[in-house]
């Protein structure tokens, strides 16, 4: 891997869940890990659900917004994390691939948002921690 390794997150509506994991891995990481996000079947517009979940821990995802899935943001990627978005996602030998299995913020509340943003803060961490090695 280079010196800064590449991380792309994705979900089907690039809407919530990559959305919420790109925002804690900028948040947490900084500038030692480049971020990206995209969606098979990116929505209109980040989940104001899971905005407002990220702005009660003070992580602002506003500036976000949902992107198609590329081959190139796949190619450019040293790991790619899916998350619920089945085999959508082109497959190329020598990428690290994960696949996170997380609910699906889409139409649910706050508390069960809360919940899947603190499971993918989890998961973050330990791949900061794996990464950074």
């Amino acid at each position: 891997m280079p010196d800064t390794p590449s991380v792309l997150f994705v979900c089907v509506h690039n809407a919530g869940r990559s959305q919420m994991a790109a925002g804690w891995l900028t948040h947490l990481a900084g500038e030692r890990i480049e971020v990206r996000s995209a969606g098979s079947e990116p929505a209109e517009q980040i989940n104001p659900v899971a905005v407002a979940a990220m702005a009660e821990v003070g992580i602002d995802i506003t500036a976000g917004h949902p992107k198609i899935l590329t081959v190139e943001a796949v190619q450019d990627s040293d790991v790619v994390i899916t998350m619920g978005c089945g085999d959508t996602c082109p497959f190329f030998p020598g990428k690290r691939y994960e696949d996170w299995k997380l609910d699906d913020p889409s139409g649910q509340g706050i508390d069960t948002v809360r919940a899947i943003r603190d499971e993918i803060r989890a998961r973050v961490e330990n791949l900061i921690a794996d990464l950074d090695g």
